[in-house]
């Protein structure tokens, strides 16, 4: 590590870039009188947005002249019965020599019928989402296991994925204009777990231009929206009969305890025939905010939670009356605690009865089957809900019971007897029969962490007193999760579950590419800045940072902070730094990002401050002025979905290229 800090030292202070300006512009203009904001023209005929979720994923659009329509994608072919299929499983089938061949439940569907043999040499890929949110060293180069074990780029995959919903909008956009759409008429806007890193949003981005979506030229045609944000911005928008209130009474899965349904149904009707009318599954939003939010008034707090399949994506908002804008009160948390937590938890049972070895050796040898075993798994985890008392069955295959019997010489129900599982039976009809006990042990560790995380999160200072608590994302569907949720927390606030919770963040995705300003002020989730040169105070800066320069005394590896974690930044709001070149005839200014989670850092070198990115300037031929020393302004946004960064060459008042990178430490 001290050889590091020396190298790095020594590089530092050769190719050092001399700070003509470290002051902070910041642009705090707000007005104290409070206006009606208006709606910002939107510069494109239509947005489509792309909810890429770990379990399913799908997109939806709406035409800027008429922006009070969500239009839905068709439905898939395939599914599952009894399963309504709004969007499509996040599974990516390549050939063997790696060209695409489906996406979703025809991927799917085709690897299943693949003979076993054939199977392993094809490259499936499921709920690989989640393994950019797990990377903590993120770059272009970071690879994705497919199922048979066989390694390709993530960047890739991701672009396959993009490249197929691309094809499928374009073409249902297209049937529905009556105009001929350019591809620079169109925003998209792909959806990211609030919780990420800046190199994960650049990841997504990355993949976009490689899929085709935008040109890298055109950056400002694509949009990375929050998915918590997301659903936030739609929920703005629900009227009372679009949601289930679970702090009113007992509700299960969106039904009263007799079964019925206690909410008028002319606007669900009214829907429904529009979606005929136009083969679309089409949703109508209120042009201002909806009933929900006239209960509001200036200063109110509502949290919106995101139980996804792989992550719990927690937001604080507030509202702004009459603007309607949104103000973000506390940063984004969350962590890996969404439904993929319980089939994993299922695995592991599975593991403890036949053996981690078997297991292993099953998904390898047999790993069309072993797909066919979660599938089963999680039609009947959707069903699963508290106080039921019949067991759930879910089907084995008989590839598997029949691999168990060679591999061990025994039968699936001698291995159930001998591991003393008694939570789990074993039915004369090739089936595991799991008791309500063992459903509830698959489902209690994801959905503690869920409440655990929801609690700590209203016991901030800045969190607490919130009226609102909104459960979105697929896995809000889950009446486990529901009625722990209610049982913690439906004394402390309104629990809010919007019909059609899955889709709830694909809509509001469109909404925000219709208008992004919506959200007004972000918190920082971290801590940035530079690296900079100031003079060196003797008995306050240590020895060891003493740079001599031009007969001068210089610290070095002091952070010039930019913002500071958990701090408010405003849309507008930018962060202004002036550099100049180290050398005459300089074509290429590198500035080092250093970030911390904790504002209580003084030196890039203190403990837990990291090198994240790099700000590339771009300098074009100076114009030859005697004894001038050229400036580079550089202007930073933070209250953005991702940060931003342009520069001006302040001699010539012209545009330097300028470039932020965090996939390429």
């Amino acid at each position: 590590m001290k050889k590091e800090i020396n190298e790095y030292r020594r590089d530092y202070k050769e190719e050092l870039l001399a700070v003509l300006h470290t002051q902070l512009f910041l642009s705090l203009s707000f007005s104290q009188r409070v206006e009606l904001r208006p709606r910002m023209a939107c510069p494109f005929s239509v947005v489509v947005a792309i909810d890429f979720g770990t379990t399913s994923s799908g997109y939806a659009f709406s035409f800027t002249q008429d922006s009070e329509a969500i239009h839905m994608m068709k439905r898939w072919e395939g599914g599952d019965p009894g399963v309504a299929n709004q969007k499509s499983p996040t599974c990516l089938l390549l050939t063997p020599d790696l060209r695409f061949h489906s996406f979703g439940f025809a991927a799917r569907d085709f690897y299943h019928d693949l003979d076993p043999e054939e199977a392993r040499h094809w490259l499936y890929f499921d709920k690989f989402k989640m393994k950019i949110h797990s990377t903590s060293d993120l770059t272009m180069e970071t690879e994705l296991e497919a199922v048979n074990g066989r390694r390709v780029r993530a960047i890739e995959v991701f672009a396959h994925a993009l490249h197929f919903f691309r094809e499928h909008a374009l073409k249902e956009v297209k049937d529905q204009s009556s105009s001929v759409l350019e591809g620079e008429e169109i925003r998209w806007v792909i959806t990211v777990p609030a919780v990420w890193r800046q190199p994960a949003k650049q990841f997504m981005r990355e993949a976009a231009y490689l899929a085709g979506l935008v040109s890298p030229d055109c950056p400002e045609q694509l949009l990375i929206a929050l998915e918590p944000e997301a659903a936030s911005i739609y929920c703005r928008k629900l009227r009372l009969h679009q949601v289930i209130d679970l702090s009113m009474q007992p509700i299960t899965n969106g039904l009263d305890l007799d079964g019925s349904r206690p909410f008028d149904s002319s606007f669900r009707q009214a829907r429904e025939q529009l979606r005929r009318s136009r083969h679309s599954r089409t949703f109508l939003v209120e042009s201002g905010t909806g009933e929900l939010w006239s209960e509001l008034q200036t200063g109110d707090k509502y949290i919106v939670a995101d139980c996804g399949g792989g992550t719990v994506d927690l937001t604080v908002h507030q509202i702004e009356q009459p603007q309607g804008t949104l103000k973000e009160l506390y940063k984004a948390s969350g962590g890996p605690y969404g439904a993929v937590g319980v089939d994993l938890a299922f695995e592991a049972m599975l593991c403890q009865i036949f053996g981690d070895d078997f297991i292993q050796s099953f998904k390898a040898k047999r790993p069309a089957a072993w797909v066919d075993l979660t599938i089963a798994f999680e039609a009947r985890k959707r069903t699963a809900a508290p106080g039921r008392a019949n067991a759930l069955n879910i089907s084995l295959p008989f590839s598997f019971i029949d691999y168990y019997k060679r591999h061990r010489g025994q039968s699936v129900e001698a291995a159930l007897r001998r591991s003393n599982m008694n939570i789990v039976k074993w039915s004369s009809q090739g089936m595991l029969r799991l008791t309500q006990e063992a459903m509830n042990e698959l489902f209690q560790p994801t959905i503690v962490n869920i409440v655990k995380h929801i609690e700590e999160l209203m016991a901030k200072p800045e969190v607490r007193g919130v009226r609102f608590l909104f459960l979105v994302g697929g896995f809000a569907e889950s009446p486990m999760l529901q009625k722990a949720v209610q049982k913690a927390m439906g004394r402390t606030c309104r629990i809010i579950i919007p019909h059609d919770v899955g889709l709830t963040i694909l809509k509001g995705a469109v909404l925000f590419g219709l208008d992004p300003t919506v959200v007004r002020v972000r918190r920082c989730p971290l801590t940035y800045g530079v690296g900079v040169l100031n003079r060196f105070v003797e008995g306050r800066h240590p020895r060891d940072k003493l740079l001599i320069k031009d007969g001068r005394e210089w610290c070095t590896d002091i952070l010039d902070r930019f913002v500071s974690v958990d701090q408010s930044v405003a849309l507008g709001e930018v962060v202004r730094r002036s550099y100049t070149p180290a050398r005459l005839g300089q074509r290429k200014i590198i500035i080092n990002i250093y970030c911390s989670t904790t504002d209580d850092v003084t030196y890039i070198s203190d403990p837990g401050v990291r090198k994240c990115g790099t700000i590339t300037l771009d300098l074009p031929e100076p114009v030859p002025l005697p004894g001038a020393r050229r400036e580079i302004r550089a202007t930073m946004q933070f209250g953005d979905t991702e940060i931003k960064v342009t520069a001006i060459d302040v001699m010539s008042n012209h545009s330097v290229r300028a470039s932020i990178d965090f996939l390429s430490n």
